[in-house]
């Protein structure tokens, strides 16, 4: 599998040269400025598993380095972002790593380099793999329906019309049923709380369906066979659409395995890759380490994300939660998130 950022949504750019690539992610999500801003930058290998810190790498102009310090000083003083975390990383050896500015702005307290971030739609990649891992072991096959392992998706049926006045709607028959290979390429019909479109705001909202931020209180079938019942915003296959199909993805890990969502991340990924600083649940003794979260206000300020703001306590890592998110629930570090992709 190639290296890839996490999430294609927070790429900032790449280019290719002799054969690798070179991107550069941000955990940002959409306007929000989750933990500031998280960076990787990732110069690998695609035999790189490992990471090593043990002196000089070969072949790297170290000089050329300051300008990352120019680009992250540069959006600290314009005030763009509080904080950030870098990492460079060629042939599985660090080439750079540091924090800059506030991991509390507010508080003065420095951002260090192993800061606690809330991933937030990082998390999919990382759920994704799991999945694989239980397609490799022959426990489904990409074009079989979903509707085989969630039963409740076998009713699903497609938007037709929508009266936005009462947010009633009428549907149509689903043309095929939606398919693992569906939910991995976002293109199964199903969309977003809050960010996806108007219509499906609507229905999503009404029927209570969660965007996986935060500590939700709810039931992860219940609310993914809920999901189902709900009506698609296009026949499966028809176009791309960024969705809650990772979500239903976490809920399919927990269905086949018969572990739940986090505990199967603990068993099979973070501890076999030595993810010490990944979690659902942040344990009290590392929560310390968690960065604040900031966004941005109607003229583009940056300003911290509290509850009343936003609608989701951003103190959420700490909370004990028993609803995974495959989604968007993951808090971690710029060095346990750079192993999983040196892994990748």
């Amino acid at each position: 599998m190639k290296n890839t950022n996490a999430c294609p949504a927070a790429s900032l750019g790449s280019s290719r040269q002799r054969g690798r690539r070179y991107s550069l992610a941000s955990a940002t999500i959409l306007p929000c400025c989750f933990a500031g801003l998280l960076l990787f930058i990732l110069c690998t290998s695609s035999s790189a598993q490992t990471i090593s810190v043990d002196g000089p790498v070969r072949n790297v102009d170290y000089s050329r380095l300051n300008r990352i310090d120019t680009l992250v000083n540069d959006y600290l003083n314009k005030g763009w972002v509080k904080g950030a975390v870098t990492m460079v990383i060629k042939d599985g050896h660090v080439v750079q790593y540091k924090g800059y500015g506030f991991a509390d702005a507010e508080a003065h307290r420095p951002m260090e380099k192993d800061e606690l971030f809330r991933i937030a739609s990082q998390t999919k990649a990382i759920v994704s793999v799991a999945l694989m891992q239980l397609f490799e072991q022959g426990k489904f096959m990409l074009d079989e329906p979903i509707a085989d392992f969630l039963p409740a998706f076998g009713k699903t049926r497609v938007l037709d019309k929508f009266t936005a006045a009462d947010t009633s709607y009428t549907t149509v028959p689903i043309n095929r049923p939606i398919t693992f290979r569906d939910l991995f390429t976002h293109t199964s019909g199903l969309d977003y709380p809050s960010i996806g479109s108007k219509e499906m705001r609507a229905i999503y909202a009404k029927a209570g369906i969660p965007s996986g931020l935060g500590n939700i209180p709810d039931n992860l079938r219940e609310r993914i066979d809920a999901l189902a019942a709900l009506p698609l915003v296009h026949q499966p296959g028809e176009r791309w659409t960024y969705s809650l199909g990772i979500d239903v993805i976490g809920c399919l890990v927990e269905e086949i395995s018969g572990m739940t969502l986090e505990n199967y991340l603990d068993a099979h990924l973070f501890r076999p890759l030595g993810m010490k600083d990944t979690y659902f649940n942040v344990p009290a003794s590392k929560a310390g380490r968690l960065a604040a979260v900031y966004t941005e206000d109607s003229v583009h300020r940056v300003i911290r994300w509290t509850k009343e703001k936003m609608g989701v306590d951003p103190m959420y890592p700490l909370d004990k939660k028993h609803y995974f998110s495959g989604g968007a629930g993951l808090t971690s570090t710029a060095w346990d998130y750079a192993i999983f992709l040196q892994t990748l």
